[in-house]
C-alpha cells in the first residue's frame, strides 16, 4: 500500500511537472489566451435584460475611502430591455465592463449629486457608450447644475473623441452620438414633492428629494417595473422623504456610514498628527446615515430587504464588516445585507421572490 502511495505522489509531481513545462510551450500558450478571448468575447450577461424581473447590480459599493476592489457609488438598475445608471462612482465602469455587458443597452445616466465619488466615472461611461455602439447621445439626469457637470465632462472628452473618430471613421464612431445631453430634474427641487422622470415600456422612474446638506439639492430614485420596484437612496441623512418614497418597496439601496469607525479614524489622526483628516472625520458624521438607522428606515418603509452600499468607510474584511454593522440586528433581524462590487438582486415580475447573488 505504501508503494502504491508513492507512486501516486510521483505520477502526481510527473504530470505537474509536465504540466508547467507545456506552459512554455508557445502553441499552449496562443491556444489558452484565445480560449480566455474567446470566452471574454462571447460572455455579455444577456440575462440581465430579460424582461421577466427588474434587476439592480451594485457596480460600485464604496465611498470616498480607498479599498482595493470595491469601486465607488454605482447602482445598474435593467428593465425594459436597458440598463439604467444611479451615480457613476470612480471605478465603477471597470466593475460593468468586466461582465462584458452590450453597452450600447445603456438607457441613461441618473445622478442623484454632484459629489467626486459619485459623477468620477461619467467621462468613460459616456465613452465606452459610444464605443459599444449607441445609437443616440447619453442622456444624463440630475439636479440642477446638471448641465454643468455633463458640459465639463463632454470638453474633457471631446479632443480623445475626435481622435477616435479620426482614427476608426464616422461610420463606425459618429460624432454626433459621441456627447452627452443634460436633463434638469426640478420638480422635487422646487416642491419637495416626487417627480416622474421617465415612463416608456412599462418601466417608471420617480426622483425624489433627500437631505444632504449642504449639498442641494440631492435626489434619490425609485424604479417601479412589472409590479415590483426598487430605490436607490443616493448620499442622505435618515431623511422623512426618502422613507416616504420608499414605502411599500421590494428593496431600499441605501448608503451607510459607521459613524463610529468614522470618529476612531479621527481620534487616531489625531493621535499621530494627521489634523486635516481628523477635521474631516468629524464634517463627515452631519450628512451621512449609519447602518441602524438605515435600518430603522426600512423598517418604516417596510421593505423586503435592504442593500447597504456607498459604505464609509469601506470594510476590508469580514471581521471589519461585523463592526461596521453593529446594531443593525438589534433593529432588524433580517432582511438587510452589506452590498459588494457585483451583487445582483433580482425581482421576479409579479411575485414576491427577492432573489440576491454575487457575479
Amino acid at each position: 500500500m505504501r508503494k502504491l502511495v508513492v507512486w501516486m505522489l510521483f505520477g502526481g509531481i510527473v504530470v505537474i511537472l509536465l504540466g508547467l513545462g507545456a506552459l512554455r510551450v508557445t502553441a499552449v500558450q496562443d491556444g489558452i489566451a484565445q480560449r480566455v478571448v474567446e470566452r471574454r468575447l462571447s460572455e455579455q450577461h444577456e440575462a440581465l435584460f430579460e424582461p421577466d424581473a427588474l434587476r439592480a447590480l451594485i457596480c460600485g459599493s464604496s465611498s470616498p475611502f480607498p479599498h482595493p476592489s470595491r469601486a465607488k457609488a454605482c447602482v445598474a438598475v435593467f428593465a425594459a430591455n436597458r440598463f439604467w445608471v444611479v451615480d457613476t462612482g470612480t471605478g465603477s465602469w471597470n466593475t460593468l465592463a468586466m461582465l462584458g455587458l452590450d453597452a450600447s443597452r445603456v438607457g441613461a445616466i441618473l445622478l442623484t449629486h454632484f459629489h467626486s465619488d459619485h459623477i468620477g466615472d461619467l467621462g468613460e461611461f459616456n465613452l465606452q457608450t459610444w464605443i459599444g455602439g449607441r445609437d443616440a447621445p447619453l442622456t444624463v439626469y440630475g439636479p440642477a447644475g446638471v448641465e454643468r457637470v455633463v458640459a465639463g465632462f463632454n470638453e474633457a472628452y471631446a479632443l480623445d473623441a475626435g481622435y477616435r473618430t479620426a482614427h476608426h471613421g464616422a461610420a463606425l464612431m459618429p460624432p454626433e452620438t459621441s456627447q452627452m445631453r443634460a436633463i434638469t430634474i426640478e420638480g422635487p427641487q422646487k416642491s419637495g414633492v416626487p417627480a416622474v422622470v421617465f415612463n416608456e415600456d412599462g418601466l417608471t422612474i420617480t426622483a425624489f428629494p433627500v437631505q444632504h446638506d449642504p449639498v442641494v439639492p440631492a435626489y434619490g430614485y425609485r424604479f417601479d417595473y412589472k409590479g415590483r420596484s426598487l430605490v436607490v437612496s443616493g448620499d442622505t441623512i435618515k431623511s422623512a422623504s426618502l422613507t416616504a418614497a420608499a414605502r411599500g418597496s421590494d428593496v431600499l439601496i441605501h448608503e451607510a456610514q459607521s459613524d463610529e469607525m468614522v470618529d476612531r479614524i479621527g481620534q487616531i489622526a489625531t493621535r499621530v498628527g494627521r489634523s486635516r483628516i481628523a477635521t474631516i472625520m468629524k464634517d463627515i458624521q452631519s450628512y451621512h446615515t449609519t447602518p441602524v438607522q438605515a435600518a430603522e428606515v426600512a423598517n418604516e418603509a417596510q421593505v423586503k430587504l435592504l442593500v447597504m452600499y456607498h459604505l464609509n468607510p469601506p470594510p476590508p474584511a469580514r471581521l471589519v464588516e461585523r463592526i461596521f454593522a453593529r446594531g443593525v440586528d438589534e433593529v432588524r433581524d433580517e432582511g438587510w445585507i452589506l452590498a459588494d462590487d457585483g451583487t445582483l438582486i433580482t425581482l421576479p415580475a409579479d411575485s414576491e421572490l427577492v432573489e440576491v447573488e454575487q457575479l
